[in-house]
């Protein structure tokens, strides 16, 4: 047995006392104890926010990307760690995969995103609004690291993938964490933090570790903290409540408690590949890491007339199912986290069979394949049958938190959406259908009461990640009993940490704040070419006044001949009669591609390529007859790492293409992107 340390101010600290117990979910044998007494949670938030915090603000996005993309590398290197001691919470090895390897991805893709973010240490967002009449008075958006510290209050079901799926979000923001796993599985995460901290690759202070209670550890939040929590509501309500977060406004969001349903389309009768992929996938969600995720499926909804169906369908593929040891090979359903969870659900599934009946499983009489069930916290998988789902709603009120689901029957599709809102808002809800109509009709009825909602059919399924997945890069979280937050979910679950601050000011001094060229604001039109400037050399503002081209008739026509596009309005005057043009107008992509034949110097330099347009404009028709000319401005600046050794050392450089004619006005705006070389080559 040993003391699983907390990790504080820089070291490993075991806790004072004889602390909590921690268990071998399989065998029942104690492990060893981990304790948070003695820890000064206040000084431990105040060390995030000036060791790491500050480190984290100073960094760009980019800096904080490779940082975690690194991380990712590293911990991806030696997985195999963990897997050993994962199996003693109660996991097999495909439960283990989700919480180590699924934690893993969540940094990489996190990682990806900087390429969403600016070379800064903070967020430039949105669009410029003009504010005055002549252009001079401008507003923008910035959003900065907030300076506080996130404290994660985590789940015991998976005490990986529920700290790496957070502090890639706050991390890539650049604000350091807290974290508090449940002590049920603790041990576990703490293996995983000693990796972390051994690698050196995040900044001192930008990760802590709590092993043992945090009681008391919201009474020392500060105005621009964030709590996140994962459990359940009624522990989520009373730190929700707690009048320090409302004192200081601290942001809180919650996952709860979650009666996630899946829902069995009218159309996909037996015999049909979208209903054996409803049987699959509702007995997936029953037994991987035996039910014991918030995003299981509690309740299913069936067609009336498939209840008797989907029953027999069900039991078979769970009476398959060998629960037991999961180091034996053939065992394809571990057990719960621990003997209190057990008991815990045993409790709950009693209180459900008192308006329903059980159809499949037992309390009692079930099999375990390596281990002793009397010892280990084992389960039998229990499918509840509900007759009357609008009258017996314990099913929607009572989660078992373990391999635990009900069927209901729908006459309707409307019944089923209304059954499915009776879980009183859910992180996710699945339809397994192939009908178009019908999962229209349930998505638009469904989606206001859901955080996510999966339309599984057989052209999605081999590539589906399923039920219960929550992605990266899209929103987990859900309204009402789910927690009402949105935790999480691509560049706005970084933007959940950063603090967005309006500026305003004159286009010159919004471009210095914002590190991005703003119309109107100062160019720098003296020296060479911007082509001929490595990208350490190119400055914000650097400007090319073109030569102009007199639009003719001809070019019009060659385009049209060389393209295919003979528009109407570009080759027939006689069909301009209703239209906004008064004679035959100029190609939009003529122009394009005659501003970058004016503005490109064409001998070889640092410029490796442009590969695209990030927005085009087209502001005024160009009438054959009429002048144009290019401002070509310097936007913005974005370094890029090498991806190996000999790589070319480059960034990207955004430009503004501002296409003007003989009266000075602008007829298309564009943002180019090219590759331009470094100057230093190290």
């Amino acid at each position: 047995m040993r003391n699983y340390d907390n990790y504080a101010l820089g070291k490993w600290i075991k806790g004072d006392g004889e602390g909590t117990p921690l268990f071998n979910a399989i065998t029942g044998n104690q492990l060893g104890t981990a304790s948070s007494k003695g820890l000064d949670f206040s000084e431990m938030m105040d060390y995030s926010r000036k060791v790491g915090g500050s480190k984290l603000r100073k960094m760009t996005f980019q800096e904080r990307g490779i940082m975690l993309k690194k991380l990712a590398l590293h911990l991806h290197s030696i997985k195999n760690k963990f897997y050993a001691l994962s199996g003693e919470t109660g996991a097999t090895k495909i439960d283990s995969w989700i919480d180590i390897e699924g934690g893993i991805g969540n940094i990489f893709a996190n990682a990806s995103l900087r390429k969403n973010f600016p070379d800064l240490p903070y967020h430039v967002d949105g669009d410029m609004a003009p504010l005055s009449k002549n252009g001079t008075f401008i507003g923008h958006h910035i959003m900065t690291p907030r300076e506080g510290v996130a404290i994660h209050i985590n789940a015991f079901n998976f005490p990986i993938w529920g700290m790496l799926e957070k502090i890639a979000v706050n991390l890539m923001a650049g604000v350091p964490a807290i974290v508090k796993p449940a002590t049920l599985t603790c041990f576990l995460t703490e293996m995983m933090v000693r990796e972390i901290v051994d690698s050196k690759i995040l900044p001192e202070g930008s990760l802590q570790l709590i092993c043992g209670s945090a009681r008391g550890i919201i009474d020392s939040v500060e105005t621009g903290d964030i709590v996140t929590f994962t459990g359940s509501a009624d522990t989520g309500k009373m730190l929700k409540s707690n009048p320090r977060l409302i004192e200081k406004a601290v942001s809180f969001n919650m996952e709860a408690d979650s009666l996630n349903c899946s829902v069995l389309g009218e159309d996909a009768v037996p015999g049909t590949a979208e209903f054996d992929i409803f049987i699959k996938e509702v007995q997936k969600e029953m037994t991987v890491k035996a039910g014991q995720k918030c995003t299981a499926v509690r309740r299913i909804i069936v067609p009336e007339k498939l209840v008797e169906d989907v029953q027999i369908a069900l039991g078979k593929r769970l009476s398959k199912t060998t629960i037991g040891d999961p180091s034996v090979e053939g065992v394809r359903m571990g057990s719960l986290a621990g003997n209190e969870q057990k008991t815990e659900v045993t409790e709950k599934i009693q209180q459900l069979a008192k308006s329903q009946e059980i159809v499949y499983g037992s309390l009692e009489e079930f099999e375990v394949t390596g281990a002793d069930k009397n010892k280990g916290a084992f389960i039998s998988p229990i499918l509840f049958l509900n007759d009357d789902p609008f009258n017996k709603t314990d099913c929607h009120n009572i989660e078992a938190f373990g391999p635990v689901s009900t069927i209901f029957p729908y006459k309707t599709i409307d019944e089923a959406i209304e059954l499915a809102r009776m879980g009183k808002g859910s992180l996710v809800c699945s339809i397994i259908t192939n009908d178009m109509k019908i999962a229209e009709q349930f998505v638009m009825g469904a989606a206001s009461m859901h955080g996510r909602i999966l339309v599984l059919n057989e052209a999605c399924a081999k590539e589906s990640t399923g039920h219960g997945s929550p992605m990266p890069l899209l929103t987990h979280g859900g309204p009402g009993r789910a927690g009402g937050g949105e935790e999480m979910g691509g560049v706005r679950g970084i933007k959940h940490y950063l603090q967005r601050t309006a500026i305003q000011g004159h286009p010159t001094t919004i471009t210095a704040l914002t590190k991005q060229y703003q119309v109107g604001g100062e160019q720098n039109i003296e020296g060479p070419h911007v082509f001929r400037k490595h990208f350490e050399e190119i400055e914000i503002g650097d400007t090319v006044i073109t030569d102009t081209h007199l639009v003719t008739l001809d070019n019009i026509e060659d385009f049209a001949e060389l393209s295919g596009d003979k528009f109407y309005a570009h080759m027939d005057e006689n069909s301009l009669d209703g239209t906004i043009f008064t004679e035959r107008v100029a190609h939009g992509y003529f122009i394009m591609s005659k501003a970058a034949g004016l503005f490109v110097d064409p001998a070889k330099g640092p410029v490796l390529l442009n590969y695209g347009i990030d927005e085009c404009r087209f502001t005024k028709p160009v009438y054959p007859g009429m002048t144009v000319g290019v401002r070509f401005t310097a936007k913005e600046k974005i370094s890029q790492e090498k991806r190996e050794e000999d790589d070319i050392a480059k960034g990207i450089v955004k430009f503004l293409v501002d296409v003007y004619d003989d009266e000075g006005e602008t007829v298309m705006l564009a943002t180019i992107l090219t590759m331009v070389k470094k100057l230093h080559q190290e």
